[in-house]
């Protein structure tokens, strides 16, 4: 390939030559020179063809380590700037801290607050500026559930119904997310709990003309909760007055999986996430009772992962059809790990029947991801025919680490050249 771009750019110096004179020539082979300065800086990234099919080219806005939603003209601007670079989905958080952040009255009754307190979403609806600005640009808009049934320990949330939160073995009820904030957790198999973030998610589908909606893990639980005494009793009720078994001691989040070789164990996981999927059929059918165009979507961690540490069995909740798009965060430094989590079985299957996109960390405070790792991983998905990524998260596409902004959407212009659409859902 650089062969000929020589052989082409020195044919073309030859003639210009010939047709204008020395003086035109040097002119010429400084410009020249520049081009071919520029070559190696290009080349590199893998431009799409101009018949790449449909994809996904999303992004999620956070409000944690990220002022995109705090400020009306910078949501403006970074919505603009995306659209620029020709990414097509936008995945705002809507629920996070045991808030929502849009004005909501299934909230004010039950927490208290009809918004986040945070001054920079006072007097606004981010949601709706998102939806707005979004569709203006063609992009799809798909709010993100973020938190689930997770809260801060601290939130009016969890002091106005303690009742609501399930436990561990021992009764405690904090969890601590990153090995530093403060969380509880609703019983996801509590009614009222349910009825809860239902009416949550209705209200979004009902007040908004949105594309979709997005929950993730944190639609299930960690793996040692469930033992309240509401879940307990229906745990014996469904088992012959049989109480759930003790949690082994050697499970720890995030090691080996949260795999045990225990029968009773696996059995007690595979309950409770079964319990979990059964309220998720609930929720897609009440969506699509209101909308039956609204797309719902999951974000989750890779499978085992998910159903073990979570109690989220996407895999199943994806054959029982309901997930119509799935985007799996693959956060991975080593493309040898990358490569080994997009091509598990569950993921082929599910890939052959649903828009399959692949979740790619950008980089987080403090830890920015080169572009090189991002280019590649992108790449990677589409040798595997992957319905598009989604980056995690906005501020870190450009505004972290060494390379300025500048040079940074230079490159992802280079990955999304064009303006492409996103897939259909399979029907």
């Amino acid at each position: 390939m650089k062969q000929n771009l020589f052989d082409k750019s020195a044919n073309a110096l030859v003639k210009f030559s010939s047709r204008w004179g020395r003086q035109s020539w040097i002119i010429f082979l400084v410009c020249f020179g520049i081009y071919l300065s520029l070559i190696p800086f290009t080349l590199p990234f893998s431009a799409q063809s101009r018949e790449q099919p449909a994809e996904i080219r999303g992004v999620w806005l956070t409000n944690v380590d990220s002022e995109v939603l705090f400020d009306a003209k910078t949501l403006t601007e970074s919505i603009n700037t995306l659209s620029q670079l020709n990414f097509n989905t936008l995945y705002p958080t809507v629920w996070n801290w045991g808030y929502t952040l849009y004005p909501s009255q299934v909230a004010q009754s039950v927490v208290g607050k009809n918004l986040d307190p945070t001054p920079g979403l006072q007097g606004r609806d981010i949601l709706k500026e998102t939806v707005e600005q979004g569709h203006e640009k063609g992009m799809s808009v798909i709010p993100w559930f973020e938190f689930g049934f997770m809260a801060p320990k601290d939130s009016e949330l969890a002091k106005r119904h303690p009742d609501w939160l399930t436990k561990r073995q021992d009764n405690s009820t904090m969890w601590l997310e990153g090995n530093t904030h403060e969380r509880v957790w609703l019983s996801p198999f509590n009614p009222k709990v349910q009825e809860f973030l239902t009416d949550l998610l209705i209200e979004i589908v009902t007040n908004y003309d949105i594309d979709g909606i997005q929950v993730d893990d944190h639609f299930g639980i960690p793996f040692d909760f469930g033992y309240d005494d509401a879940t307990v009793q229906l745990y014996q009720q469904e088992h012959n007055g049989k109480r759930p078994p003790a949690t082994p001691s050697y499970l720890k989040m995030g090691r080996n999986n949260c795999l045990a070789k225990n029968a009773a164990w696996t059995e007690w996981t595979n309950w409770r996430a079964k319990k979990i999927t059964e309220y998720m059929g609930e929720v897609f059918a009440a969506v699509k009772a209101v909308k039956p165009n609204i797309m719902v979507s999951v974000s989750p961690n890779p499978q085992t992962f998910s159903k073990n540490c979570f109690l989220l069995d996407w895999s199943g909740w994806e054959r029982k059809g309901l997930v119509e798009e799935l985007i799996l965060q693959v956060y991975r430094q080593n493309m040898v790990d990358f490569q080994r989590e997009i091509n598990q079985p569950e993921v082929r299957q599910a890939k052959a029947r649903i828009p399959f996109a692949v979740g790619v960390l950008s980089g987080l405070k403090g830890r920015p991801v080169p572009m090189q790792r991002i280019n590649d991983q992108v790449k990677a998905t589409r040798n595997q025919k992957f319905a598009g990524v989604s980056f995690f998260f906005y501020e870190s596409l450009w505004n972290f680490g060494p390379k300025s902004p500048k040079e940074r959407q230079f490159m992802f212009k280079q990955i999304f050249p064009t303006t492409v659409s996103r897939p259909q859902i399979k029907g």
